[in-house]
């Protein structure tokens, strides 16, 4: 994803970027590639707010961003008690998606279930900018993430970003 991101971000720096500072709102954020992004598009962040509960992931974020404001889990975040928050960003859990998985559940599948949590905190967030990311699939779930966020995604392979050949799969306004 961060590859991808990155050149996605770097697209959007060719264009004008419209605000000084930005709010982020990140969602299953990992280790914070969102950040690394954000940095290498030269687009300032006033706060960064990340939704992760891996506590390793945790660790690597406030290793390499301290001032990265951790919220938790994204079932307990409530845009009520953040700021304006002008773009939220994030890759749901695609386990339940993948092509690869022997168990491919699709919206049955707990985690993949998690990106209602996304379009929740959209609609109440109500951010200037959103993006999604996730796998190449079936094109029946596809539908229903595109139907949820009012979007046709964008294909991506990130063979041309990285070593490894990975269709993706971007939502964004």
């Amino acid at each position: 994803m961060l590859l991808n991101f990155i050149m996605l971000m770097e697209m959007t720096k060719r264009q004008r970027w419209p605000m000084n500072s930005i709010n982020v709102l990140s969602l299953f954020d990992g280790i914070s590639c969102g950040q690394v992004a954000l940095n290498r598009a030269g687009i300032q962040v006033k706060n960064y707010f990340a939704s992760e509960i891996d506590k390793n992931a945790i660790k690597v974020t406030q290793h390499n961003f301290p001032n990265t404001k951790q919220i938790g889990d994204v079932l307990d975040v409530k845009a009520s008690t953040l700021p304006k928050i002008d773009l939220i960003m994030g890759g749901s859990p695609c386990q339940g998606f993948s092509f690869s998985s022997r168990n491919r559940l699709n919206l049955d599948d707990p985690r993949s279930k998690l990106f209602f949590e996304f379009v929740r905190l959209v609609k109440e967030a109500k951010p200037k900018y959103f993006l999604l990311e996730n796998v190449k699939m079936k094109k029946s779930f596809q539908d229903i993430i595109t139907k949820e966020l009012g979007v046709e995604p964008v294909e991506m392979d990130s063979r041309y970003f990285s070593a490894q050949s990975r269709r993706r799969l971007y939502w964004t306004n």
